[in-house]
C-alpha cells in the first residue's frame, strides 16, 4: 500500500487603508493499493457476494447425474502428529501428517424410476465392484461454475431408503454413501 501526499499554501497580505488577503491553498493526495500476484481485484464499488448451497450438481464419470437435495461428506483434515524434540522441554513440535477424510460422501435424493444409482449399489453387494470418479460442482446464481471437488474411485458402500409415513406428505428420499480414494482437485 502506498501513499503520498502534498499540501502547500501561500497567503499575501497588503496593508493599507482598506486591507486585503488573499489567500491560495491547494491538497494533492493520491492512494494505491498493490495487489500480489495470483489475486484478484474488484474494481471499486463492485462486491462478490458468497456462493449458495443449493446450487450445485453431482458428475459421475463426467455426466451430471441430476435431482441430488443434498450432499455432505466434503471434509479433509491433517493429522497432527506430535514431535519431542530431546533437550526442548518448553513445547512440543506440531507436524503436519498424512490427510484424513473425516466421512464418506453422502448423497440424498428424491427417489424416482430411474435405477443408475442403485443398480451400481447392487453391483458392488453382488461383488463387482466398480469404482468411479466422482465431482461435486458448486454453480453462481447464473448457473456458471464456480468450485468443483473431485473425488478418486469412488463406490458405494451404503444405500439408505425413504421413511415411509402415511400421514404425511414429503418426497421420498434415499441416501447413497460413496467410499473414495480422496480429493484429487479442488478448483
Amino acid at each position: 500500500m502506498a501513499f503520498s501526499g502534498g499540501f502547500s499554501a501561500s497567503v499575501d497580505v497588503e496593508a493599507s487603508a482598506s486591507a486585503s488577503i488573499d489567500v491560495d491553498a491547494s491538497v494533492d493526495f493520491s492512494f494505491a493499493v498493490g495487489v500480489e500476484a495470483g489475486t484478484q481485484s474488484m474494481a471499486p464499488g463492485t462486491r462478490k457476494d458468497p456462493l449458495l448451497d443449493y446450487n450445485f450438481a453431482v458428475e459421475i464419470e463426467g455426466l451430471v447425474t441430476g435431482g441430488f437435495s443434498e450432499v455432505s461428506g466434503l471434509e479433509l483434515e491433517l493429522e497432527v502428529e506430535d514431535y519431542r524434540e530431546g533437550g526442548v522441554n518448553g513445547f512440543i513440535h506440531k507436524r503436519a501428517g498424512p490427510a484424513k477424510y473425516a466421512s464418506n460422501l453422502i448423497l440424498k435424493r428424491g427417489i424416482s424410476d430411474v435405477k443408475v444409482l442403485w443398480n451400481w449399489y447392487w453391483d458392488v453387494v453382488q461383488g463387482t465392484v466398480e469404482r468411479k470418479n466422482i465431482s461435486i460442482l458448486l454453480m453462481d446464481e447464473s448457473g456458471e461454475e464456480k468450485r468443483r471437488w473431485d473425488f478418486a474411485d469412488a463406490y458405494p458402500v451404503k444405500w439408505t431408503g425413504p421413511e415411509l409415513k402415511a400421514n404425511v406428505n414429503e418426497v421420498a428420499i434415499e441416501a447413497l454413501e460413496l467410499a473414495h480414494n480422496g480429493l484429487m482437485n479442488v478448483s
